[in-house]
């Protein structure tokens, strides 16, 4: 079975020799690749000296190169990690069990579960977005996952060739899990030991800018993958407003049988109209997400198909 560790790299010098040697002494028989991100120091010389596979993606952000490797690289086991040394490659055999025997896509490395990274991380913002992300994720889709955004993940051939990727940047984690929740894939999480940056290793991400762009995805996946939650919700509210504001006018007819307040009345007639129509919206966007999951599953039977290695494993486990 093919191997391939995926690290996507940034300005990475300072750690990426080591990552890549411990990850070939862990998993010798895996073929490791860097994908270069427009880094401005020596991250792809070092990577190709200590016997990666050194590749270089132009779009800028990590959503970009992942949307490359999956492309690009064929295997039958993917393992994501970042090129910062902040995941234990030790732990890489343990991970990729549940993929070797049938029982996971995609294998997150729980981060949060032993206390390791609150005890490791020197931001505790970013402690405090993992656990807001994490409550609605989990509410949204009535799940119970502990690390949300961890980039540690091992993935089978089956889900990384049919993950449509739309992320550009960190928040490919958040859509990776949201998408692995809305089509059923099977999700193992195993907790793992994380360490946090060496001394002079400067982090890419940005607290406000990423913490946005995350909770702007999980509004957009709420939006696309649960329409008829979301759009009721914006009916509730316009309809909500419209008795705040058409209450009066109804109060007011029923004493005078007449209507003084034309502006008011306009003001409830439209916004009770709204809620109608975005409650239609929502029923007809959640039969049109209803059907493309039956286009989707049934794209992934012809995938099995057309890539037989672990469905005869399937088949011969059965």
């Amino acid at each position: 079975m093919k191997v391939a560790v995926l690290i996507p790299c940034y300005n990475e010098e300072l750690t990426i020799d080591k990552v890549v040697r411990d990850w070939r002494k862990a998993l010798p028989e895996a073929t490791v690749y860097v994908y270069d991100n427009n880094s401005r120091d020596n991250t792809a010389l070092i990577a190709k000296k200590a016997g990666a596979i050194v590749r270089r993606e132009t779009r800028q952000g990590k959503g970009n190169v992942i949307r490359s490797m999956f492309r690009d690289v064929d295997a039958d086991i993917y393992v994501m990690i970042d090129g910062d040394d902040t995941y234990p490659a030790s732990a890489a055999r343990t991970l990729m069990q549940p993929i070797l025997e049938n029982e996971a896509d995609m294998v997150i490395g729980d981060r949060l579960s032993n206390g390791s990274y609150s005890a490791e991380n020197k931001r505790p913002l970013h402690d405090f977005g993992n656990r807001m992300v994490r409550s609605l994720i989990n509410r949204l889709f009535d799940s119970n996952l502990r690390d949300i955004m961890t980039g540690y993940r091992i993935f089978n051939r089956r889900f990384a060739k049919t993950m449509p990727i739309k992320s550009e940047g960190f928040e490919i984690e958040t859509e990776m899990t949201l998408h692995a929740l809305d089509k059923n894939f099977r999700i193992v999480e195993i907790p793992i030991d994380y360490r946090d940056r060496p001394e002079g290793s400067v982090s890419k991400l940005n607290t406000f800018r990423d913490g946005i762009r995350v909770l702007k995805t999980v509004f957009r996946i709420f939006k696309d993958y649960r329409p008829l939650a979301f759009f009721t919700a914006v009916a509730l509210i316009f309809f909500v407003l419209g008795l705040i504001v058409g209450i009066p006018v109804i109060s007011e007819f029923i004493s005078t049988h007449q209507i003084a307040k034309i502006p008011s009345a306009i003001l409830a007639v439209g916004l009770m109209i709204l809620a109608t129509n975005s409650l239609t919206c929502g029923f007809i966007l959640d039969t049109i997400v209803s059907q493309h999951r039956d286009e989707y599953e049934l794209m992934l039977n012809q995938h099995a198909w057309q890539h037989p290695l672990f469905e005869e494993k399937e088949r011969i486990h059965w």
